[in-house]
């Protein structure tokens, strides 16, 4: 008997934690999006200390210093392949800063949140729908005895 007792009280708690779960990922994921739409269009200053810091330019010191020592011909201190080295990185810097150029951290930022929003969405919509279901069908059918 203490097993029968035992049962629906263990699958009640079951039913009610993840239909909270659901709700909690539902409610989480639908307040970031809104965030996310207020930032956008109302509250448009919100992220421009982002802007500033997303294009804050690179030390030019460090990478001047790297085209006089590519420039300097009769340096004996490095090698052909030493040499050949530094001009594969200079162009592959002068070539990662022209895509970096070419990316808003904002939109990015954005779109990567926006994804964690849908996915907490996704999941927590069907999780909570079915488990309040059960839940409703089961007080329902507790009403109906």
């Amino acid at each position: 008997m203490n097993n029968k007792i035992h049962h629906p009280l263990i699958r009640t708690i079951y039913l009610y934690l993840f239909a909270l779960v659901g709700l909690t990922l539902l409610i989480i994921g639908t307040t970031r999006f809104i965030d996310m739409g207020l930032k956008a269009f109302v509250f448009t200053k919100a992220e421009d200390e982002e802007r500033l810091y997303s294009k804050q330019p690179p030390m030019p010191y460090q990478i001047d210093r790297i085209k006089e020592i590519n420039e300097i011909k009769d340096t004996e201190d490095l090698t052909e392949e030493e040499r050949a080295s530094i001009k594969e990185w200079l162009v592959n810097y002068e070539e990662w800063k022209e895509n970096e150029s070419k990316i808003d951290t904002i939109t990015s930022r954005r779109h990567r949140d926006a994804s964690g929003n849908l996915s907490m969405i996704l999941v927590g919509l069907p999780l909570f729908l079915y488990h309040w279901r059960i839940i409703r069908k089961e007080t329902n059918k507790k009403k109906g005895n």
